[in-house]
């Protein structure tokens, strides 16, 4: 209905195809970290590469994802989850089970919900190397075919199988340094323009970030008033724009020829920014003293080549709860000396040790204060309420000795 067919670049056709489904299941809502988290949550990142999954559990995962999407969004942008739920496992089952066997491969499934997922495509790329890397961080060459395989899989579910196919010869010319770190991965996989085969991936990733831009400059072919997405400028035509729909279908206008060379824009610059920033390219007239590098490696921020290594946590002491203190028996051992009594004798051991006596003399000190001061307020208490009892005895005498002045004076006046 979309008729993507007739776009005639085969790296925008299978891009607007893979945005579709994208959209059509609200896989475009979900980012990368929160289809990471769901994954997890399923048991997923514990199975191995090959390990294969029913429909049923790939059902979980996905209602995980979205049961979580709806909590995050308003009530009126809530996806409806069995919908969405249905529309993803049939796809994605019909995309790597072709012999429908009714399973489905976990590492099959972790590549494609990653790279269908919002987010940035080095986050993506960057969680795929953790899953392909061993525990060094380099690169498994087996596990990174396997990667290019499964990821390949995704245009021939869009019938784009024949422009962008998996080649064993191509796999193995992707990289030529050994070892192979995650700075190496993420400069070929996002190059600009990179392997023929990935050219879609950056494609697909930039549409999603410019369907809302908005370009105030009329298209020469279909003479819209603005431009929405992306927008292509001719190098050789003087202000010669076309917008997207009419790039992509070879619609054209004047003396305007498809052999001119286009260049891409995705955000739009006003007059008086472009002469602003063809002087500042004149006047930087002194190259630097940094390398040039390539569109796609400007871009990156750079890795450890190595993963972190996770804290060593056995020798963080907890402090204890004041109100354990307060409240628990007096014989109650000391937790800090028991912990760091049994620990090797070395000046770190030493320190923990200090800092621990200084907390707990300083915990002490603080326990008596407030002892104190409890019973500072009970004695001022006890001793307001023996004033208030005196005040109350000493009224009432006074009344009774009024009363006796008062029958007296009766009693003599009858006399008299």
């Amino acid at each position: 209905a979309q008729n993507y067919d007739v776009i005639i670049f085969a790296t925008y056709r299978t891009a607007c195809k893979l945005r579709f489904i994208q959209k059509q299941t609200h896989l475009h809502q979900i980012d990368i970290w929160n289809m990471i988290e769901a994954v997890r949550e399923n048991g997923l990142h514990v199975l191995e590469a090959g390990a294969e999954l029913e429909s049923e559990r790939l059902e979980h995962v996905l209602t995980t994802a979205f049961s979580q999407l709806n909590k995050r969004v308003p009530l009126a942008q809530a996806v409806p989850v069995d919908r969405c739920v249905t529309l993803t496992t049939n796809w994605l089952m019909s995309a790597y089970d072709r012999e429908s066997t009714g399973h489905i491969r976990a590492f099959a499934v972790k590549v494609a919900l990653a790279h269908l997922s919002s987010g940035k495509l080095v986050d993506k790329l960057r969680y795929m190397f953790t899953l392909i890397s061993d525990t060094s961080g380099h690169l498994i060459r087996a596990k990174f075919d396997e990667y290019l395989r499964d990821l390949l899989m995704l245009p021939a579910a869009v019938y784009e199988g024949t422009s962008f196919r998996y080649t064993e010869e191509a796999s193995r010319t992707f990289f030529d340094t050994k070892p192979v770190t995650v700075n190496d991965f993420l400069s070929v996989m996002t190059a600009i323009p990179g392997r023929q085969c990935l050219m879609w991936l950056p494609a697909l990733n930039r549409m999603a970030h410019v369907e809302n831009v908005v370009h105030p400059v009329q298209c020469e072919a279909c003479r819209r008033s603005s431009i929405a997405g992306f927008r292509y400028k001719c190098r050789r035509c003087c202000n010669y724009n076309l917008c997207q729909d009419c790039f992509w279908r070879g619609r054209i206008s004047g003396n305007h020829s498809n052999d001119h060379d286009m260049k891409e824009h995705t955000s739009f610059r006003s007059g008086s920014k472009q002469i602003g920033r063809s002087i500042k390219k004149s006047l930087d007239c002194v190259p630097s003293g940094k390398s040039h590098k390539s569109h796609g490696d400007s871009q990156l921020p750079h890795f450890p080549d190595t993963p972190q290594k996770t804290l060593d946590m056995s020798f963080i002491v907890p402090p204890s709860p004041a109100s354990g203190l307060l409240n628990g028996p007096k014989d109650h051992p000391n937790t800090h000396s028991l912990e760091i009594g049994s620990l090797p004798q070395s000046p770190h051991t030493r320190a923990l040790r200090k800092r621990a006596v200084s907390g707990a003399a300083h915990e002490s000190s603080h326990v008596d204060d407030e002892h104190r001061l409890i019973a500072r307020y009970a004695a001022r208490l006890a001793a307001d309420e023996n004033k208030a009892s005196r005040s109350t005895a000493e009224l009432n005498l006074s009344v009774d000795n009024n009363q006796v002045q008062r029958e007296l004076i009766v009693q003599l006046e009858a006399k008299n």
